[in-house]
């Protein structure tokens, strides 16, 4: 479906939206999450809010959106640095391995690098690890593990 000749990464439009949905219920529907459009609308939403820290980034192949990845700005007071995190990133199956998330991480890496930051940092789930064998061609792995407290008002 996809190889890494004819591959585009650009920034998500507001063009993209009907795609963008179905790939974003896709990454949903393979983390296991419910169904819900109201998450799907309101990451539209951040999305397509330029106040908003959320940002994306889709690849495309043979002029079709084949994957995507959310992106934010962060800052590391302990560090003193600034860097991009990798929020979501997805690939449609049949593209997978045929270079999108290889091409949409070195976007964001380009991106970081020419605006001075000083990292790319990004978590996956511990079983993904399709996933994990890119990630370990492109970063290192860091020994810090990720602790989370729910709210049940949100």
């Amino acid at each position: 479906m996809a190889n890494t000749s004819t591959i585009t990464i650009r920034p998500l439009l507001v063009s993209d939206e009907a795609r963008w949905r179905d790939l974003f219920r896709e990454y949903r529907e393979f983390y296991l999450l419910p169904e819900s459009e109201a998450v799907v609308s309101t990451a539209w939403g951040w999305m397509m809010d330029p106040r908003h820290e959320c940002n994306g980034l889709v690849a495309e192949s043979n002029e079709t959106v084949v994957g995507f990845a959310h992106h934010r700005r962060y800052s590391s007071p302990y560090t003193a640095t600034t860097g991009i995190f990798l929020d979501d990133l997805f690939t449609v199956p049949a593209a997978r391995g045929q270079g999108v998330g290889r091409a949409l991480i070195n976007r964001l890496t380009d991106m970081a690098a020419s605006e001075g930051r000083a990292a790319v940092q990004w978590v996956t789930a511990e079983d993904n690890l399709q996933a994990q064998a890119l990630y370990g061609t492109l970063a290192s792995r860091t020994k810090w593990v990720t602790y989370e407290v729910q709210l049940t008002s949100q």
